[in-house]
């Protein structure tokens, strides 16, 4: 019997988030978040979508991520699609930062563990848990290969002129700084989806790739290859997003060290966690802006205009960056579901051939789609991202090889 089931893995700080493919058809047959891990109010939600059961969900105490996989492995085992079964070829697992080293999925062993250890310092919220999840699963399946997709992996195409910052070169060499970029598994499955909505080849095509979520990331993808993307060392770069200011001057980091007293911690969860849309009107949530400004709440407007006018100037520099563009592709929760985002960000852009044709944008659906006008010079389409499948993909095609 060939192995052809993939178990993707997204061990978070304080959840796990999996699901079960079949690689014969990317198909999904179970799926389910782990979360609120270390608490005694932990929640497990599970769906066997191979079985057509109702999904499960229990709440109590998961101590840690050893934990939560053991009940992971044991609720698929409950729908037959457990752990042990020799159908599974291998555990893919989402790790956010690969630095400059991985460029491509890679097979983990001790010394691709250290090389992750390494990279915690500039990845203390991410690499540990990943981490974690690939010890736990190991130690599940030591038998099996477990392969690591690297968020930043994807953006390792970037030139230098792209990916360094002006700063001292021996000094950013000592400590690592660059810009790596993250959401890379969105912008691959995202950029090459899009190439196949428009009849190309990845190789035949330039995108522009939005991936509006609470985090937020945009990427100039020339023929298949990321030539620059807007997150940097960290995520905090870039676009406004929920909680995340985006670019900043650093002078401001500076100004309220030595003016507003605050310590560097505070200033980190002031700029990661207290700014973006949160902080500049309370709330994260797109939805709930939109019913605010349809209310007249002037804070609302304004955070929503700060936000499309970051979003504009991404699109403008990266059109530039190409020099010639196919496509604009909008992915990810906002992304996805809020049109009034997508006509606002491409508003008064005729003359770069960018348009939303409005009666295409306001149809919502699941399957990639062209929301400009019929025959714009550059299309603008919605494609729903799916990093697990991307995940999946890759780590597939590696032990197959």
């Amino acid at each position: 019997m060939t192995a052809t089931r993939v178990l993707v893995l997204n061990s978070g700080s304080s959840s796990v988030k999996y699901q079960l493919l079949d690689m014969r058809d990317s198909s999904r047959l179970a799926g389910g978040l782990v979360e609120r891990i270390g608490e005694q109010s932990s929640r497990l939600a599970h769906t066997p979508l191979a079985t057509g059961g109702g999904s499960r969900e229990w709440t109590g105490p998961i101590a840690d991520h050893d934990a939560a996989l053991k009940a992971v492995a044991e609720e698929l085992a409950k729908d037959g699609l457990g752990l042990d079964s020799p159908e599974l070829a291998a555990v893919g697992h989402r790790v956010v930062h690969g630095g400059k080293h991985f460029t491509e999925p890679t097979v983990i062993d001790d010394a691709v563990l250290t090389e992750i250890e390494r990279l915690i310092p500039v990845a203390p919220l991410h690499n540990p848990a990943n981490l974690t999840g690939i010890r736990t699963a190991t130690a599940l399946r030591p038998d099996l290969p477990q392969v690591a997709v690297f968020d930043t992996a994807f953006h390792t195409t970037m030139p230098e002129s792209a990916a360094r910052y002006a700063i001292d070169v021996e000094t950013a060499d000592a400590h690592r700084v660059r810009r790596y970029g993250f959401h890379g598994t969105s912008h691959a499955y995202v950029s090459r989806a899009t190439a196949k909505l428009l009849g190309k080849a990845p190789e035949e095509v330039n995108v522009i790739v939005l991936h509006l979520g609470n985090g937020a990331s945009a990427s100039a993808v020339e023929r298949g290859r990321c030539v620059d993307t807007s997150m940097g060392l960290t995520p905090l770069e870039g676009l406004v997003m929920g909680t995340r200011s985006g670019d900043t001057d650093p002078a401001v980091i500076f100004h309220l060290a030595r003016v507003g007293g605050m310590s560097i911690d505070e200033i980190d969860t002031l700029l990661n966690k207290k700014s973006g849309l949160v902080g500049l009107c309370g709330d994260n949530d797109m939805r709930e802006i939109r019913r605010r400004i349809d209310e007249g709440d002037a804070r609302a407007k304004l955070a929503f205009d700060i936000y499309i006018h970051r979003l504009k100037k991404y699109i403008g520099a990266y059109y530039a960056v190409l020099g010639h563009v196919d496509a604009v592709v909008f992915t990810a929760g906002v992304g996805e579901n809020a049109a009034p985002v997508r006509a606002a960000a491409l508003a008064g852009l005729d003359s770069l051939g960018l348009a939303v044709d409005a009666g295409r944008n306001a149809v919502r659906g699941d399957e990639p789609r062209l929301i400009s006008p019929a025959g714009a010079r550059v299309a603008v389409a919605v494609v729903p991202t799916d990093e697990e499948l991307e995940i999946a993909t890759q780590t597939y095609a590696l032990v197959r090889r």
